[in-house]
């Protein structure tokens, strides 16, 4: 461990179980006493109802208690753990779950794993050590995907290894620093003082930087943060819905007002036309030809029914150089919001120096202009009252 994951306020312990609450206090054990220790200042658990019961009736419980006996025997200090700290599984039903068999309990603990650990990696001040060696192996493998998904560079990711006879018996929770004898699966006797148990550092991919903020912040489900992940690995190509007012990225439909969208569209036609990049226009010189090729895209998006007095006023010595920087910068924003480190590709760039000139730098092969259909639902609108809206933004 890093000195900046161990200092950090919240120090995170996340394990998975099943039947066999042992992993927490295997994995507790293996990190205190690390050669570079990581000491959780709160530890979480995801099991199912059955598993949730063994969990505080085995560490939880005055006797046998294990949680607390480890921290007494290894003199550690307080560590937030109570019933309030063990999450259950939920079902299609939001009962909770048992077991994990059926396609649709598999893709709900999927979306409830997903959620913890986007939570508890919301808070920047935290580190988290998440720990897939109990439960079923799709409990694992999710928690293992959701920390790919929302890990930061101070999460950590481990798999906890008992050595032999003390994997999978029922009376070993972790080696004690005193003589303690127990049964093993085989029916021998061995002192748990002798049990060797390590962690497996397991490395993982971070994408956490190309998930879009609304993943970020609010909930969302296992297959949206991993189609946002795959788009951002993926190629950038980009669709423009003039008439709807909306672009589709990587699969990912984006509305946008028409001041915004009548950028990118101006940006993007050039590209499609081979034209070279164009300069910021400097103070005090509005450009004719920059802004008669946005209000060909502004107006196009408004519609024949759609005319702008205001704007056209507005650019009618041409486009300055603050008109330019305001419109470029508003884009950026409702890009980056809606689709996170992915907007990038997206975003009007400048190059060069200065003065730099500014360009879309997709492709041509990866822009087009075409319908994406009628958008769904009662949100969106197209009439007077959101012209009205986006008039008065411009014109400000």
């Amino acid at each position: 461990m890093t000195d900046s994951e161990t200092r950090r306020p919240r120090r995170i312990l996340l394990a998975v179980t099943g039947l066999s609450p042992q992993v927490v206090t295997e994995t507790l054990y293996a990190l205190v006493t690390a050669p570079d220790p990581f000491i959780p200042s709160e530890v979480h658990l995801i099991t199912t109802s059955e598993g949730a019961e063994r969990a505080r009736l085995a560490l939880l419980s005055d006797d046998p208690g294990w949680f607390q006996r480890l921290r007494r025997d290894y003199d550690l200090p307080e560590i937030a753990f109570d019933a309030a700290h063990i999450h259950v599984l939920a079902g299609p039903d939001r009962a909770p779950l048992n077991d994990i068999r059926s396609p649709e309990e598999n893709a709900h603990a999927a979306d409830f794993i997903t959620e913890i650990v986007r939570g508890l990696s919301a808070d920047e001040h935290s580190a988290l050590y998440a720990s897939i060696a109990g439960g079923r192996k799709t409990m694992g493998y999710y928690l293992g995907y959701a920390l790919s998904l929302y890990g930061r560079p101070q999460d950590r990711l481990s798999h906890v290894l008992v050595g032999e006879p003390f994997e999978s018996s029922w009376d070993f929770f972790y080696p004690t620093p005193y003589e303690r004898i127990v049964t093993t699966r085989d029916n021998k006797l061995a002192d748990c003082a002798d049990a060797q148990v390590t962690l497996a550092d397991i490395p993982f991919v971070r994408l956490r930087h190309g998930l879009p903020d609304a993943l970020l912040a609010g909930r969302g489900r296992f297959r949206d943060a991993v189609a946002a992940a795959q788009q951002n690995l993926g190629p950038a190509d980009l669709t423009l819905d003039l008439d709807n007012r909306r672009i589709q990225t990587g699969g990912e439909i984006v509305p946008l007002p028409p001041a915004d969208l009548a950028y990118l569209a101006w940006f993007a036609h050039r590209a499609l036309a081979g034209q070279p990049p164009i300069a910021c226009p400097k103070d005090g010189i509005p450009e004719p030809g920059h802004a008669a090729g946005y209000l060909a895209e502004y107006h196009r998006i408004l519609g024949p029914l759609g005319n702008d007095d205001a704007t056209a006023r507005r650019y009618r010595d041409g486009m300055g150089k603050a008109d330019f920087e305001e419109r470029k910068s508003k884009l950026k924003q409702a890009l980056t919001k809606a689709l996170g480190a992915r907007a990038d590709a997206y975003l009007i760039h400048g190059e060069g120096r200065r003065p730099m000139r500014y360009a879309l730098r997709l492709p041509p092969t990866a822009i087009r202009f075409a319908s994406l259909g009628k958008p769904a639902g009662s949100d969106y609108s197209g009439g007077e009252n959101h012209n009205d809206d986006i008039r008065q933004e411009i014109s400000e």
